[in-house]
């Protein structure tokens, strides 16, 4: 699944009149690049949701059609849900017996995409994301065993914990890079999330009694394109993943 719903505020004014997914980094839109390095994992079939300028990114799809994959689009134009409840909704398109990727369309990375899924497959865990070590103000807690323990803002001194009486220094702190792999059974227990909720909220609640897992990978080039002086500089990773 691919995020592409988001309303790009950080993009301003690159989004006033286009949706971030259709951003262009290197002379092709960011969705395109993505939809590329997706196809070259081996995906057959991609979820996306959409909401601000949605009707470009349909038309978009159309004349490229669809890249030659399936692509299902679940439509947020009537509300937008965030992160959670954007995969709900998309819930009939993504149930199955298989985990599936969730993807944010402003990331840029070099992870080998197959491999991370099939990763995930073998370690027993509801969701699997992929972490780094960066300067952010939200940051993720996890055990020696890197398991989901809890979140904290670094701005706010706002901390949330997995489990009661812990400690935040108890653990090893991690940024989330918007890459994340899902085992179908998530949708049971999102089944009384309703509306507009976050995945990090989500995960958080959960978290107690059941392995979300967290996967640093130190190796890995990744990069947040939300902002524009990050454009220029993701061209080249994009580059390499053509040439591959």
């Amino acid at each position: 699944m691919i995020f592409a719903a988001g309303l790009g505020t950080r993009l301003k004014p690159l989004t006033d009149s286009c949706p971030k997914a259709l951003v262009e980094v290197g002379g092709r839109p960011m969705l395109e690049h993505l939809i590329h390095k997706l196809k070259a994992a081996g995906v057959d079939h991609i979820v996306m949701n959409i909401h601000h300028w949605g009707q470009q990114i349909i038309d978009f799809l159309k004349a490229h059609e669809n890249f030659g994959v399936r692509i299902d689009l679940s439509d947020e134009r009537g509300k937008l849900l965030d992160t959670g409840g954007g995969i709900k909704k998309a819930c009939p398109f993504l149930e199955g017996e298989e985990p599936f990727l969730v993807h944010n369309v402003d990331v840029a990375s070099d992870l080998d995409l197959k491999a991370f899924w099939k990763e995930h497959c073998t370690s027993g865990a509801l969701a699997s994301l992929l972490l780094g070590q960066r300067n952010t103000t939200r940051y993720l807690l996890f055990d020696e065993q890197n398991c989901l323990k809890g979140w904290k803002n670094c701005q706010t001194g706002e901390f949330k914990f997995c489990d009661k009486d812990v400690r935040a220094t108890d653990y090893r702190s991690f940024a989330f890079n918007g890459i994340h792999v899902l085992s179908p059974e998530i949708f049971q227990r999102m089944k009384d999330w309703e509306g507009k909720f976050s995945i990090i909220d989500f995960y958080l609640s959960i978290a107690a009694d059941t392995n979300i897992r967290g996967c640093y990978k130190p190796a890995v080039k990744w990069m947040d394109m939300g902002k524009p002086e990050a454009l220029e500089k993701a061209a080249s990773l994009f580059e390499e993943e053509w040439k591959k």
